[in-house]
């Protein structure tokens, strides 16, 4: 396996090519990138040119009025190359940005079409690098390099021409130190490079060393880590320590060498062509253009070497970018239902509805909203409306060794509120994931009103889903912008109704700005029961037909509890919902509860006839009930 700071003895031209198409959309920039690359490559090789006539001039006439026109070609060279770097600047920059746009909204979006396995395998930290660090390093390489490249080549190669139009044997001596130059700077740039990498990688080490040790300080005087930390620390610094000798220590050779065989050209040009100088079989001019040429050879093959060493170094980038925008989502309509998506929105208005808030407190007591009616069909043509929701013998394994559920049935209708409980692992969380369609079944279905939710629309069923999560996660931004995070066209006053709903409206109003107050990242300056119950109005805002409670109340304090259990009356009405629970004290008024062990259910019923069965439901009822007893007795005395 490749690790990611290694560098590939080969160039991928497939990859780079599939890379490269980035660019090639954005012609009307690299077009121009391209001619400004030739032109300057041909104006920086007739400078030595204009000093060869000006001298010959100065030779022969010696006259001043000769020396207007070579004055004239200078300042019109001069001006080519101003105006040549300012368009290769705009356009290489403008390509830059464009392809790192590019890049990223294609990965980012694929992100969001990717289902929750693909998160369950890859961690954070590694998509977020892919988003960042690779995608900007593709599109600087992708613009300065074709650019760099480009010009090297096509200066190498102007060069090349005009010494050997000047004086062919000259020239071939010049030319002679070009493979040496070549191997050089390949040979030392892409060990200058690895070194760099090392660099990088254990200067990233250090980092998240500072970061651990700040963060972890107490852990670290608790246990008496300080002397083994500090011999950790010092062993990453030594190993940093020792790339950066590495590094310094090849560019003190590579640079000398360069330079040794820069000199030797320039050495051989000087002596071969003084000596046709004094048999009159060059001019001085011309000697003098050909010792330019041989110390100007190094700098675009240096260019090169750079340029290509540093793709070797981000081929691996580039991989890991290619491979995440080739990755298919699993989870995606069928042919079949995106083409009833196409033809129903082909049918209809391309004037939206809009939804209002007001349809949440009316539609509770039978009331339509006359201001904002709900729309009959859903975005696939089937009826809008949820009225019950089954499972069908339905079988799921997250790998093929372990299966979480076994021939799972359950029914459940509109208004039903279905409760879980039971062991972590039991399978609780992988049955409301089932009804959200963050996985599919390996065997039976989930059925919608009798049809298989594969042949409904995703986007449709994941946009009638409130959840509401143990730990939920809030921007940092104000109290309003995190509850309209769950319909962005809502109204303050649709926003305030939803955290009424909810009991939140109370807390809110006692915070320093209200609705306006900043929460800080994650709802920092919030407790976590406040935290909650913005997550519930925020759930609730978006008016969903499923909602899904995932062990909403397992970790706030029983104030807060009984807020979210009044709101939860209000909010269950007239809708399909899921409780996982760990207090039991907030499912016994669930139309059904189900212990869920080990994939199947082991038991069912309501809060008192479970309760009547002495089961497993009891001893978790009245375990939990003897200890909270027990803890609220200790709080007393």
């Amino acid at each position: 396996m490749i690790q990611e700071d290694e560098i590939k003895s080969k160039i991928d031209l497939d990859l780079w090519g599939r890379i490269f198409r980035y660019a090639l959309s954005h012609k009307r920039l690299l077009i121009p990138l391209a001619a400004s690359a030739t032109v300057l490559a041909v104006i920086d090789t007739f400078f030595p040119i204009a000093t060869k006539w000006a001298i010959d001039v100065i030779q022969g006439s010696g006259v001043i009025k000769d020396l207007i026109p070579v004055g004239v070609f200078y300042l019109s060279l001069s001006a080519g190359l101003a105006f040549c770097v300012f368009v290769f600047i705009h356009c290489a920059g403008g390509i830059s940005h464009h392809i790192a746009h590019d890049i990223k909204r294609d990965c980012f979006k694929r992100l969001q079409e990717l289902e929750f396995a693909f998160y369950d395998k890859q961690p954070t930290g590694w998509l977020i690098s892919r988003l960042t660090a690779d995608c900007d390093r593709l599109s600087r390489i992708l613009a300065w390099g074709f650019l760099d490249v480009l010009w090297g080549c096509l200066y190498v190669l102007a060069m090349s021409v005009a010494m050997l139009l000047l004086n062919w044997k000259l020239a071939l001596i010049v030319l002679a130190t070009l493979p040496v130059l070549v191997a050089l700077s390949l040979f030392f740039q892409r060990r200058m490079l690895f070194t760099s990498r090392q660099i990088r990688k254990h200067n990233a080490r250090i980092t998240a060393s500072y970061g651990e040790g700040i963060a972890g300080v107490k852990t670290t005087k608790t246990l008496g880590r300080e002397v083994e930390n500090l011999g950790e620390f010092e062993g990453m610094s030594t190993d940093m320590y020792q790339a950066s000798v590495r590094r310094a220590f090849l560019s003190a050779i590579y640079l000398p060498l360069v330079m040794l065989v820069g000199s030797l050209g320039s050495g051989l040009a000087l002596w071969y062509g003084g000596v046709n100088l004094l048999q009159e079989a060059i001019s001085l001019g011309t000697l003098v253009a050909f010792i330019s040429y041989a110390g100007n050879l190094f700098q675009p093959i240096n260019q090169i070497a750079m340029i290509l060493a540093e793709i070797q170094g981000a081929q691996a980038a580039g991989e890991r970018v290619m491979s995440l925008l080739a990755t298919k989502p699993e989870i995606v309509d069928s042919p079949e239902v995106l083409e009833k998506i196409a033809n129903h929105q082909a049918l209809q208005s391309k004037q939206p509805i809009r939804r209002t808030l007001h349809s949440l407190a009316e539609a509770k007591q039978g009331q339509p909203n006359p201001l904002s009616p709900a729309p009959t069909l859903a975005n696939d043509g089937h009826p809008n409306r949820i009225d019950e929701i089954q499972f069908k013998d339905v079988t799921f394994s997250y790998n093929q060794k372990e299966t979480v559920l076994k021939n799972f049935n359950l029914r459940v209708k509109r208004g039903q509120t279905i409760a879980l409980v039971g062991p972590s692992g039991g399978g609780k969380s992988t049955i409301v994931s089932l009804v959200s369609r963050f996985y599919e079944p390996t065997g039976g279905g989930v059925l919608i009103d009798g049809i298989d939710y594969r042949q409904r629309s995703l986007a449709w069923l994941q946009s009638q889903l409130g959840i509401v999560l143990q730990t939920p996660h809030l921007f940092n931004g104000t109290v309003l912008e995190n509850i309209r995070y769950g319909r962005l066209d809502a109204t303050p006053e649709e926003i305030r109704e939803a955290a009424n709903l909810v009991n939140a409206h109370d807390f809110v109003m006692n915070l320093e700005d209200g609705y306006d107050t900043v929460i800080g990242e994650g709802g920092a300056r919030l407790s976590t029961g406040e935290r909650q119950l913005i997550s519930f109005a925020r759930a609730l805002l978006a008016d969903p037909q499923i909602f899904i409670m995932d062990e909403a109340t397992s970790s706030i304090d029983t104030e807060t509890e009984k807020l979210i259990q009044d709101g939860m009356q209000r909010v269950f009405e007239g809708r399909i919902s899921f409780v996982i629970a760990h207090r039991l004290s907030t499912i016994r008024s669930a139309d059904q509860i189900l212990v869920i062990k080990q994939g199947e259910i082991e038991e069912q019923g309501t809060h008192q006839e479970l309760l009547a069965r002495r089961g497993h439901y009891y001893e978790l009822y009245t375990n939990q009930f003897r200890n909270e007893g027990v803890n609220r007795a200790m709080e007393a005395g």
